[in-house]
């Protein structure tokens, strides 16, 4: 295997690991943890202040995950003709959770931020629960993506 393959496939695989380690990590460890907070307020302002930072590195890796990938597909397979159906799969998968998650960020995490910051803490935990969802589905779509990802060469 050339050392650009591994180089893409370790990009690739370390992209997944952390927008879908996040979402797992947020949905699991923190939001549950929330509970916690004395002042409801202090819920939504935590996620206003841990959203952006979160958000970031889920653009990055969107880029690297995309990049690495089609560089992967065009360079080791020869376009997906050569690609094997776990490819598509992950493809497919992988775009429509860049679609829910670009949902999220541009309509929902827009909004959240809005209401929170005028302190309308109603509309921002309708927001919050809309975010939820997203996430939710998004972790599941990214659990099937990387068990695809990791055992399709294997199918037969």
């Amino acid at each position: 295997m050339p050392y650009t393959m591994i180089i893409a496939l370790a990009i690739h695989i370390v992209s997944a690991v952390i927008w879908v380690g996040g979402m797992f990590f947020a949905y699991t460890c923190l939001r549950p943890s929330m509970g916690t907070l004395e002042h409801a307020p202090d819920r939504p302002r935590l996620w206003r202040a841990v959203f952006p930072r979160f958000f970031r590195y889920v653009i990055i890796e969107i880029v690297l995950l995309l990049g690495s990938g089609y560089w992967m597909i065009f360079m080791e397979f020869g376009g997906f003709a050569g690609a094997g159906i776990h490819i598509h799969i992950m493809n497919l998968t992988g775009f429509v959770m860049m679609g829910l998650f670009g949902h999220l960020y541009f309509a929902e995490w827009l909004k959240f931020r809005r209401a929170v910051d005028a302190e309308d803490f109603p509309t921002a935990g309708t927001r919050l629960n809309r975010i939820r969802m997203i996430v939710a589905t998004n972790l599941g779509l990214g659990w099937v993506t990387i068990i695809v990802g990791a055992t399709g060469r294997y199918w037969g």
